[in-house]
């Protein structure tokens, strides 16, 4: 046998480079994973676990409704809502969330254009937004979820 003999400080490095990649791995997924969170924390989440039939029956009527928006932005930096199917005179309102949490949360309202168009009174600042609009129209409710 030609070589060095294998001894206890090599078996100390491999030990401490294997769990230095680990630490290192989890620590960075870890800080990636706290820092992008999007999702929605609920104050009971039994009493909405409870509810979440629901509101999948909610959400199966107002698709029911056929009310489809188009959300877009105009050069000044307005939220402008194109719907179809959706009767005139409905009220419309609208949150605006930034995805990563950047930014803080923007609740707009809208005026009506005529010819189911809506622009925002208020400006959103420039940037990927979600928008969670909210429509009433009589006895109807209809929301929904869009990119931006």
């Amino acid at each position: 046998m030609t070589g060095k003999a294998f001894n206890g400080w090599h078996m100390t490095a491999i030990l401490v480079a294997f769990f230095g990649i680990v630490m290192t791995v989890n620590f960075t997924m870890a800080h990636y994973a706290s820092s992008t969170f999007g999702g929605v924390v609920v104050e009971n989440s039994y009493v909405a676990s409870q509810e979440f039939n629901g509101w999948l029956d909610e959400a199966k009527d107002e698709r029911a409704l056929g009310w489809k928006a188009n959300v877009g932005r105009d050069a000044a930096g307005h939220v402008t809502v194109a719907f179809n199917g959706a009767p005139d005179g409905i009220v419309l309102n609208a949150e605006a969330r930034h995805p990563l949490g950047r930014l803080p949360d923007a609740m707009l309202s809208f005026a009506s254009l005529g010819g189911g168009r809506y622009v925002s009174r208020e400006v959103l600042p420039a940037g990927r937004w979600t928008i969670r609009l909210s429509a009433r129209g009589g006895a109807h409710q209809w929301r929904a979820e869009k990119q931006l």
